[in-house]
């Protein structure tokens, strides 16, 4: 078997120590995208997982936003929620704080502690794909377990 690349170890890693056994697959094809990875993985864009990085605008607390591919993240929504709007960080930003580069961000594994929420579309799946660290790795998972390991409040924030 091929050496896996270290972001992917490392998600391997934080996924035993929340008790999850993932099967990571290095894919030929890009996962970048949530299109990219449903064809990718042959299921719909609704069971991708995006992993979405923002800040607190006033307080700088990082966030991260598990979605389903098919939705889109309403900002206004979540701002009301939180009680503060959200800043979107650079790409340099987001990789501080996941230590990961965008279209490889996985649900799990951060370099930071994630304020995480979780969209209840993904909850309707028996199955879900998230990236794995890079932007051609990706596992399956059960959405119930992944909300559980990444200690998600579900929320919903689709526009």
């Amino acid at each position: 078997m091929e050496e896996l690349p270290a972001s992917v170890q490392r998600v391997a890693s934080a996924a035993r120590e929340a008790g999850l056994d993932l099967e990571i697959r290095l894919m030929t094809e890009s996962t970048r995208t949530a299109a990219e990875a449903a064809v990718a993985c042959g299921t719909s864009e609704a069971q991708i997982v995006k992993s979405l990085i923002f800040e607190g605008r006033e307080t700088g607390t990082p966030l991260l936003f598990l979605v389903a591919g098919s939705n889109r993240l309403d900002e206004g929504k979540v701002a009301a929620h939180l009680g503060e709007p959200l800043a979107r960080p650079n790409a340099q930003k987001v990789r501080e704080i996941s230590g990961y580069a965008i279209g490889g961000i996985p649900p799990i594994g951060h370099a930071t502690r994630l304020t995480t929420y979780i969209d209840p579309t993904l909850l309707t799946f028996d199955e879900v794909w998230a990236a794995a660290g890079t932007p051609n790795s990706i596992f399956p998972v059960d959405p119930r377990r992944l909300k559980a390991a990444t200690l998600a409040e579900e929320l919903d924030l689709k526009a």
